[in-house]
């Protein structure tokens, strides 16, 4: 039988979100029922319940950022059992065929990777996220969380965590590396945590100097104001690897005079308008610029593991469901240090 939970959706890109009920599948054999206790906010939620990237199917429950414990498994799950502390970020399914999904990438899957929330599953169902009271996830794509980071601070590493993790892990970060992270919102203070726990030297580049206590005991080594035309001038050249957690616009050109010989910018935020560079940005000291989509499944067990280990977990300012709404505000003017957590607990009648 289908499971009725309470939950959040959207409904319209100009409506607040609103309380409703939606059915979760019959639990398969591979399958996993997991009680949401604590779901992120991410501002992808946001850029997707006010369809702001387009493509929006109303209505929806958004929230990739989302863990708990098993309720329930299937005959034929081997990885968990019910009470296991678990996870599930932003994606449930892939083909499982394909080159990515065989080398663990599943986020690049050839085929379509099945997002955890506006959707379609290779059945023709939509999916809704973590916004509710329980979902159902086959057992691959559910990650385990271990017991040394809390459930609420746990929660946002499974997008935000996994964002940072594995572009810092993919272009090499750790001792000897100079490694920057612009932005010190909720994706780069997890930045700075991770950059620092794996040995490299940070530096955070933020507007102003108003979060410079917070990212010095997050870890950073350095602060800089980038509205300071100085901060240009003094860094130039400066860094192995440059991480961009920010989705506005900025001048690149910038940015990549920052970077040393073979240096690498990589772009996590998705701005409004295309981005600009000119050529002999890239040309001098053969720099490069890049992107990464958060990370496969393996990766992400990797990171929960590493974050455990270091006792890292995300700032979070936990909210009921009824605060939603005034949360995404905040969100959008960037008044959160540094994410929002639902206490699901508080979707009950």
């Amino acid at each position: 039988m289908t499971t009725t939970v309470n939950a959040f959706w959207a409904t319209a890109p100009d409506a607040p979100l609103s309380k409703t009920t939606i059915e979760r599948r019959d639990l398969g054999p591979k399958d996993v029922l997991i009680d949401i206790a604590f779901a992120g906010i991410c501002h992808s939620d946001i850029h997707t319940a006010r369809n702001e990237w387009g493509g929006t199917t109303y209505p929806v429950v958004p929230g990739h950022e989302i863990a708990g414990t098993v309720a329930a498994v299937g005959d034929e799950v081997t990885r968990h059992k019910v009470g296991d502390r678990v996870g599930v970020g932003c994606f449930v399914d892939s083909c499982g065929e394909c080159a990515a999904c065989k080398n663990g990438d599943e986020q690049y899957c050839t085929t379509g990777v099945v997002q955890t929330y506006n959707s379609k599953t290779y059945e023709g169902e939509f999916t809704h996220g973590g916004y509710s009271q329980q979902v159902v996830v086959t057992e691959d794509f559910v990650l385990k969380i271990p017991e040394g980071v809390d459930l609420d601070v746990a929660a946002p590493l499974l997008c935000a965590g996994i964002t940072l993790y594995a572009p810092l892990k993919h272009w090499g970060a750790g001792p000897g590396k100079k490694v920057a992270i612009i932005g010190l919102g909720g994706l780069g203070h997890i930045g700075v945590k991770i950059a620092h726990a794996l040995g490299a030297e940070v530096t955070v580049l933020s507007q102003t100097l108003s979060k410079k206590e917070d990212g010095e005991r997050f870890g950073a080594d350095h602060y800089y104001a980038t509205k300071d035309r100085e901060t240009f001038r003094t860094l130039r050249g400066e860094f192995d690897l440059i991480i961009n957690t920010v989705s506005v616009n900025l001048d690149l050109d910038d940015y990549l005079g920052l970077l040393a010989i073979d240096g690498t910018l990589v772009e996590l935020g998705v701005p409004e308008h295309p981005l600009e560079i000119k050529a002999f940005s890239l040309l001098a000291n053969r720099r490069s610029i890049a992107g990464s989509m958060v990370g496969g499944i393996p990766a992400t067990q990797e990171m929960l593991d590493f974050c455990a280990e270091h006792g890292i977990g995300a700032e979070i300012e936990k909210i009921s469901a009824d605060e939603i709404n005034a949360a995404y505000d905040r969100v959008v003017g960037s008044d959160v240090r540094y994410r929002f957590v639902i206490d699901t607990a508080t979707l009950a009648d």
